[in-house]
């Protein structure tokens, strides 16, 4: 059981730290550490992963959405995550008409969460708002990758071939929707 709680530990601390620095494949963690949960053949142990790599995702979100907000525009500049002004426009838009679905999708669009949360800090969305709101895209979010770890371990016989399905599937949906993202930002410019 100690063996669990570590690995746990690790998943959250994994995820926290990649919700505030983006470049940690945080999806690819939740479902690798749920595909090997699967064969495990304990069910308390996926809901377990499901719990804490929720709670680091939301531990690392509200770390973020501060320096946000206490940093503004100029820390996000400092620390380039605002590359794409008139799509942090867009966002703000959209933010200020629905806030809370936008939260929600935000988490589960790759490359989707960090200008949502900018976009939200520079609104000056309350942060009782967002506290409230990105609890169930957390849950939404690790819950979603937690079932892709799943179906990874499902398909694979040994715990290691569901893990590097799973984070191979992860890894090339990101950048699936990285690349279209950025050819969609580029199509109109071009036009």
């Amino acid at each position: 059981m100690m063996s669990y709680l570590g690995a746990l530990a690790w998943l959250f601390a994994v995820v926290a730290f990649g919700a505030i620095i983006p470049i940690v494949p945080t999806g690819a963690a939740v479902s690798g550490a749920a595909a090997l949960a699967f064969h495990e053949h304990h069910p308390i142990t996926i809901v377990l992963v499901v719990l804490f790599g929720a709670a680091g995702a939301y531990c690392g979100d509200l770390v973020m959405y501060g320096m946000c907000r206490i940093g503004g525009e100029q820390l996000a500049r400092r620390l380039r995550w605002l590359r794409d002004e008139e799509h942090l426009g867009s966002v703000k838009a959209r933010l200020e008409k629905s806030q809370i679905p936008v939260l929600l999708v935000s988490r589960l669009i790759p490359g989707g969460r960090v200008p949502v949360l900018l976009a939200a800090a520079f609104v000056g969305l309350p942060w009782r708002t967002f506290v409230v709101a990105n609890l169930p895209a957390c849950a939404l979010w690790s819950g979603v990758y937690a079932s892709i770890g799943v179906a990874g371990g499902s398909i694979f016989p040994q715990p290691w071939e569901g893990v590097v399905a799973a984070v191979v599937l992860i890894l090339v949906v990101n950048q699936t929707v990285s690349w279209i993202t950025k050819r969609r930002a580029t199509s109109p410019s071009e036009a």
